[in-house]
């Protein structure tokens, strides 16, 4: 299979955050009466941004989610990934190898907010590789699991998405790449269930970034 353009997810697929994130996120909401598990709080909010599960989140709470709670989390979340964000293993040479591959034409496409990936990004020493090609959800009309931040990087690398590998690692996401019509693999690490995966479309799965390597 022949791809013009590989577009990336950031978190869980280039860094590895999600983790982290829920963390804090499940600290804050302990904090406000709603106790969970992070493996409960991860299975609830992984690919989704905070602001679209509000009815969620207020319904457990008893308290509205307002945009000081959503800067709080925002600024202790951004403390903590600066503290402990790591590199998935193994993506800086599938990263190196598809930017080859490619001529450049790689970009991260994520639901995060811009700031966050691009601090992470340079932390683990991977921003010099998409730097310029770097698309968040928060910036365009819809975020996940809408095609938009998809299309935009596509539109960006002039490339029609038919022809490109979108590699995601979350159901939300890989509905996005679909709907934008390329052509998703879904990165998953153990222990993820691969069925669900599947079944929101992605038509490869993999556990090693070694199987990005294109030939």
């Amino acid at each position: 299979m022949t791809f013009e353009a590989v577009l990336f997810d950031c978190d869980g697929v280039l860094v590895d955050s999600e983790a982290i994130t829920c963390g804090v996120l499940r600290d804050m909401f302990e904090e406000q009466g709603w106790r969970m598990s992070l493996q409960e709080c991860m299975q609830r909010f992984v690919g989704h941004t905070v602001k679209s599960q509000r009815e969620t989140i207020e319904a457990h709470t008893g308290q509205p989610l307002t945009d000081a709670w959503l800067q709080a989390f925002f600024e202790r979340r951004n403390v903590r990934l600066d503290q402990q964000i790591t590199a998935i293993d193994g993506i800086h040479d599938a990263v190196a190898h598809l930017h080859d591959h490619c001529e450049g034409r790689i970009a991260v496409a994520s639901g995060a907010d811009r700031f966050k990936v691009e601090m992470m990004l340079k932390k683990v020493g991977l921003h010099d590789f998409f730097a310029g090609r770097i698309f968040s959800g928060h910036e365009m009309p819809r975020s996940k699991p809408f095609p938009d931040v998809y299309l935009a990087a596509a539109a960006h690398l002039q490339v029609d998405p038919r022809h490109c590998l979108v590699v995601e690692d979350t159901t939300v996401g890989i509905t996005a790449g679909v709907a934008a019509g390329a052509t998703v693999w879904a990165y998953a690490a153990p222990p993820a269930a691969h069925q669900p995966l599947l079944v929101a479309g992605a038509q490869r799965i993999f556990t090693d970034m070694q199987a990005l390597r294109l030939a």
